[in-house]
């Protein structure tokens, strides 16, 4: 609950911090309730909706409205996807509005002991420290490797967990051993003449239980010609925190990561997950106000590029691709698509894949629910989403679904296992399906 101080001095801060012309700059057109999940799931709420949340920013600014806990669980509720950006004729930022918010409120009103508890545990404690998720990661090795996995779910235990929580347990991927992450690459050259060099931003989560798919990514680049530099200094992207009212620690991780990256004389910055390239994107508007950033981290933007983006760049996707026969479709993710803009590479890509028959899933632009620890806090909402979701992928009878970002890869694989499709259908990152159509 959110005292009658506190909501004081958060109304305070809204009129102190909030952006009026970006909030005045919302026409309340209604241009984005098609594109909302959450104002569909919720049948049609206008606090739901992207031009509700605005109003309620506003209204809040303007002393009109308390920010109560009707406030903040309407901002909560946000997925945070940002497709209603790109249909916004105002061209409204309301990503940016919404990160701004949730700061405010998450740093000015007091969390429960055990709230305050995950919040220091996750945000300061862990992914700030790959050495750390590395430890995490081992862990989770030893215990889908030593035979404890199938025993707790040979018990029964994990009935005890939420209904998600229990089906996400048996999608993680097999993740990798304590040795196999302690010697990650700094230096590769490209395999055959060099086109470009680059330098691949690595991750935290990617580099840990999705670190094989980092090294496809790896592969990939060498194949399409890259020279590639990894720097070691590199560290969480801080999307986690940005979105999640940390904001001042996410700005710390992008001034370790502008600094990490900008010795390297290089063409491009690669990402190879949506969600963490979107967010390397806004460093520029996160670091606007402290002069001596913001024209380090303009620099560091113009050189972002996604994976898929650099591959047709250098037509990788002339090369001989192929896989054995199926129908495979693709499931934008949304940070790839509405702030990356990267929308036709990943499909030029699998459209090129030899032996295969691309079928575009209806919607394929909308979230799945996944949203970061979205499909964790609000799983409700977030399994409705997959739920509708499901229903398009299934109409393609598609084998293999194909992502861009390790959230909607889990997501995508829960729905599968929810809907009992496990030995008929797949989901796969994109530069995993890729490396298998070029060793076949």
């Amino acid at each position: 609950m959110i005292s009658k101080n506190e909501q004081q001095q958060i109304q305070k801060e809204f009129k102190a911090r909030m952006d009026e012309d970006e909030l005045l700059n919302c026409m309340r057109c209604g241009f984005c309730l098609p594109t909302c999940p959450t104002y569909i799931e919720s049948g049609f709420q206008e606090s739901h909706s992207p031009r509700g949340r605005i109003a309620l920013m506003k209204a809040v600014v303007d002393g009109i409205i308390e920010p109560d806990e009707d406030v903040e669980r309407s901002l909560n509720m946000c997925l945070g996807c940002r497709a209603c950006e790109p249909v916004c004729p105002s061209g409204v930022n309301y990503g940016h509005l919404l990160e701004e918010a949730r700061d405010i409120i998450n740093q000015n009103k007091k969390h429960s002991l055990s709230a305050k508890l995950v919040r220091n545990t996750v945000f300061k404690s862990l992914f700030p420290y790959q050495n750390r998720m590395r430890s995490l990661t081992s862990i989770l090795s030893v215990y889908q490797r030593s035979g404890m996995q199938k025993l707790v779910q040979k018990s029964g235990m994990m009935k005890l967990f939420p209904d998600n929580l229990a089906t996400m347990e048996k999608v993680l991927p097999q993740v990798p051993t304590r040795k196999e992450m302690k010697h990650r690459p700094q230096h590769l050259e490209p395999i055959g003449a060099k086109k470009k060099r680059v330098a691949f931003f690595s991750g935290c989560l990617m580099d840990t239980m999705f670190m094989k798919t980092n090294d496809a990514t790896i592969k990939l680049l060498q194949l399409a010609g890259c020279e590639i530099i990894i720097p070691k200094a590199q560290s969480c992207c801080g999307a986690l925190h940005a979105h999640s009212g940390e904001k001042h620690a996410a700005k710390e991780l992008a001034k370790k990561n502008i600094t990490a990256f900008e010795e390297a004389e290089i063409d491009y910055i690669i990402s190879n997950a949506g969600g963490c390239g979107a967010f390397l994107i806004d460093y520029g508007y996160l670091l606007k106000n402290e002069p001596e950033w913001a024209e380090r981290a303009a620099s560091f933007v113009k050189k972002l590029k996604d994976i898929s983006a650099i591959l047709v760049e250098l037509e990788f996707h002339k090369l001989d691709l192929s896989l054995p026969e199926q129908i495979i479709t693709y499931q934008d993710s949304c940070h790839l698509r509405n702030v990356m803009k990267t929308e036709s590479e990943p499909r030029t890509l699998l459209k090129a894949i030899q032996g295969t028959t691309y079928i575009e899933m209806k919607q394929a632009d909308s979230c799945c629910g996944s949203a970061g620890i979205y499909n964790i806090v609000e799983s409700e909402m977030s399994m409705k989403i997959l739920d509708s979701k499901m229903v398009h992928v299934k109409e393609t009878l598609a084998k293999t679904i194909v992502t861009a970002n390790p959230g909607c890869l889990l997501q995508m694989k829960l729905g599968i296992e929810r809907e009992g499709l496990t030995n008929k259908m797949r989901a796969v990152h994109i530069v995993d399906l890729l490396v298998e159509a070029v060793k076949k």
